[in-house]
């Protein structure tokens, strides 16, 4: 059974590699590196597909090392004690690159053991990760790495290794290939940057294809089908999850609907129904509050019609609710006054409640003052009346300040004018 094709085509030199241009042109730093032939230990973090692996095979063979592969869902120490015995042996007469993908997957223990041969030069050690490195890798380990982001690879670089792919086909079963123009593209757009996933789809539309007189034709229509699901990044429990969503509710802050809704559609494509209403509620409550309150039960409305409906009829009231909040004054008042509050209670910045305010029906003997002395405010004009409402230690605090939008300035015009006018 032969290999896949993305593993039959992985390029052999370092300028065959596609993208990753802010790493590998002329003159780039991880370029330097590998040229210099001294190998520091590195991290490569990104996306799955991009040429984290190929790179560091690369690397390997340009610095005549043997290169020793390990994965982090399945590896453990006796693997790594396994790898470094070949050292100083005929196997590894110059030395050893571990190839150590995902990461992430090691426990700090795990991690712990790479330590003494990374330092003392019995390995050197090239990790990849789909997650942040900061978050996953234990710090002794970032602290004799350098660390280098590989990102997701645009279109246009992917061509190339898309037509390479057809070519490579036609040659490899001796069929003649006719490829329909935009076919090349169509592919190339629809993987998500990844050349793995693109080389992937040429194979399936190759195998897929009818061989007609010893010819196969390939449409657009037939790579269409076979990635008719964009392959876009969404991974519920990873870096481009909360990246989405973080991007999602900051855009509906910024007022900007064309970005809010390019999030809603990549976080929906990705099934996570539940992320897009909790986020789209939070904003309504956080972002535009009290210069539009209808906003919330508005907002919280079109949640429970997605919720019932499903996707991927979710779509529609969630995109009304999106483009609502992104052209809907705001202001963050309430919120930023809770937080202030919250910080006061929890700095134990706080004292006992009132007397008028308190749930009190009876004084002991030992009160000269008895009674709560409430006093009711509806009992006064426009339903207001001077009294301490704050403990004493805050009697003077203020956490609220009126937000500058049409309807807290007017409440603010409305209470300053029956204050001022109803002082005792």
């Amino acid at each position: 059974m032969s290999s896949p094709l993305a593993d039959r085509l992985r390029p052999q030199e370092i300028d065959e590699v596609v993208g990753q241009h802010h790493l590998l042109d002329d003159g780039k730093a991880l370029k330097n590196i590998i040229n210099s032939g001294e190998l520091p230990n590195l991290i490569f973090y990104g996306p799955s597909g991009v040429g984290k692996t190929t790179v560091a095979q690369i690397i390997a063979k340009n610095t005549d090392r043997k290169f020793c592969k390990l994965n982090g869902t399945n590896a453990s120490t006796a693997d790594i004690k396994n790898i470094v015995s070949q050292l100083d042996t005929f196997e590894a007469p110059n030395g050893i690159l571990l190839y150590l993908d995902e990461i992430q997957y090691f426990n700090k223990k795990q991690q712990q053991s790479l330590l003494e041969y990374i330092e003392n030069g019995s390995i050197t050690l090239v990790a990849s990760t789909t997650e942040n490195p900061y978050f996953y890798v234990y710090s002794a380990i970032l602290s004799r790495s350098t660390v280098f982001e590989f990102k997701s690879i645009d279109a246009e670089d992917i061509v190339p290794a898309v037509r390479r792919g057809f070519e490579f086909m036609e040659k490899d079963r001796g069929e003649k290939i006719d490829v329909e123009e935009g076919v090349f593209e169509q592919i190339s757009k629809s993987c998500g940057g990844d050349v793995r996933k693109a080389l992937n789809a040429v194979e399936i539309c190759v195998i897929s294809s009818m061989l007609v007189e010893g010819e196969r034709k390939i449409t657009l229509e037939m790579s269409a089908e076979v990635t008719q699901k964009s392959h876009m990044r969404y991974d519920k429990d990873g870096d481009e999850h909360y990246d989405a969503i973080s991007a999602f509710q900051k855009s509906m802050r910024g007022s900007d609907a064309d970005a809010a809704l390019h999030y809603l559609a990549r976080i929906l494509e990705g099934g996570d129904l539940p992320s897009a209403c909790r986020r789209l509620m939070v904003c309504a409550c956080e972002d535009v509050g009290l210069a539009y309150p209808m906003i919330m039960p508005i907002v919280k409305s079109a949640v429970d019609i997605a919720m019932m409906v499903g996707l991927p009829e979710a779509r529609i009231p969630l995109a009304n609710a999106v483009v609502l909040v992104c052209n809907s004054p705001k202001s963050n008042s309430a919120y930023l006054a809770f937080d202030e509050a919250l910080s006061d209670v929890r700095k134990g910045n706080f004292g006992s409640v009132p007397r008028n305010l308190q749930n009190n029906h009876f004084d002991g003997e030992d009160n000269d003052n008895k009674g709560q002395f409430y006093i009711y405010p509806h009992n006064y004009p426009n339903h207001w009346v001077e009294q301490q409402y704050l403990p004493d230690k805050l009697k003077n605090k203020k956490y609220y300040h009126f937000g500058d939008n049409k309807n807290e300035k007017a409440a603010k015009e409305y209470w300053d004018k029956i204050k001022n006018s109803g002082k005792k």
